[in-house]
């Protein structure tokens, strides 16, 4: 199969027959074979009504119905457990991404050999509120993970299959699979400008909390993908650190306190002994808080699962 199509969705139940049609009429004028996956994370209104209808239409159409609403993420990890297609292709379910798009996303993914290639909606039809703090959103995601990308937060993105079955998405970090995939090691990501069509059903789902659960899964997946498997690296380097003013701060005092204190002062009634107790004991805490993280993550069965690009003259036992 040329192509899977994951759609997550909640109470789009009057846009998704003209979705599902608008994306058998493209793929079957390109002679593109593909499936849909529509995730109805816990809608309350009649998406899962309208999902079986469809898939009982058409053999394309898959649905998968969850028993309450879990999230974006949730529903694109679910759905690229089940994508079977050579290409794997996410899109919102609102009629806001254009199916119109999606031959030419192939053609980079299966042709020009990208691993990702995230839309670009360059020009929005979307009121400032919303626009002002993505431009900030992406400014902030381009500096802190390297990859130059205009629109990290586009629905519409394509993907080698290799490239949904190596990662894990969860809690908000759908907006950052691109992140995700380059620590897994696929670099070759590229960018399509995509068209960005004006909502015509119903209301949006997302409000300004996104963006502050977004900055903080951003932190998140950097300090994973840099220390996920080292952690001593970090807070073990930071513990040493503070340990070690700490315990310059202890031997100035007692030198002071031996050989140049005239005036008896008891150390107790010394700021520097505070701030270097202080200093020894959290530089401990973070020493041990790395050891801690070293000790669980060898123990993860996980944690020796690395991707392999290919083989040759490897006999499998």
């Amino acid at each position: 199969m040329d192509l899977s199509i994951v759609i997550p969705l909640f109470n789009e139940e009057e846009s998704l027959p003209e979705l599902t049609a608008w994306i058998d009429k493209v793929c079957v004028a390109n002679n593109i074979t593909y499936e849909a996956i529509l995730i109805d994370d816990g809608s309350s209104d009649n998406s899962w009504d309208v999902v079986m209808k469809l898939s009982k239409e058409n053999p394309n159409i898959k649905g998968i119905s969850f028993r309450r609403n879990y999230g974006k993420s949730a529903a694109l990890n679910v759905g690229f457990e089940q994508v079977v297609g050579d290409v794997v292709m996410t899109m919102d379910a609102d009629l806001q991404d254009s199916p119109e798009e999606i031959p030419e996303m192939v053609k980079m993914i299966k042709e020009d050999g990208f691993d990702i290639v995230s839309g670009w909606k360059k020009k929005r039809y979307d009121p400032l509120t919303k626009t002002i703090p993505t431009k900030l959103f992406n400014w902030a995601t381009r500096k802190m993970s390297g990859i130059e990308l205009n629109d990290f937060n586009c629905g519409l993105k394509s993907y080698k299959r290799q490239v949904v079955k190596s990662i894990e998405v969860y809690g908000e970090m759908h907006r950052y699979i691109p992140v995700i995939a380059k620590w897994a090691g696929f670099t070759k990501i590229g960018e399509k400008v995509v068209a960005h069509q004006e909502r015509k059903y119903g209301v949006t789902k997302f409000g300004l909390e996104r963006f502050v659960n977004g900055f903080l899964d951003l932190f998140s997946i950097s300090f994973l993908g840099k220390f996920g498997k080292r952690p001593m690296h970090f807070f073990g380097l930071i513990g040493t650190i503070m340990f070690f003013i700490g315990f310059l701060f202890s031997v100035w005092i007692g030198i002071d306190k031996l050989f140049l204190d005239k005036t008896g002062t008891l150390l107790a009634n010394r700021a520097g002994f505070f701030i270097a107790l202080a200093a020894m004991i959290i530089g401990v805490q973070m020493f041990l808080a790395g050891f801690l993280g070293e000790m669980i993550s060898r123990n993860n069965p996980k944690r020796n699962t690395y991707l392999i690009k290919e083989k040759a003259n490897i006999v499998e036992l």
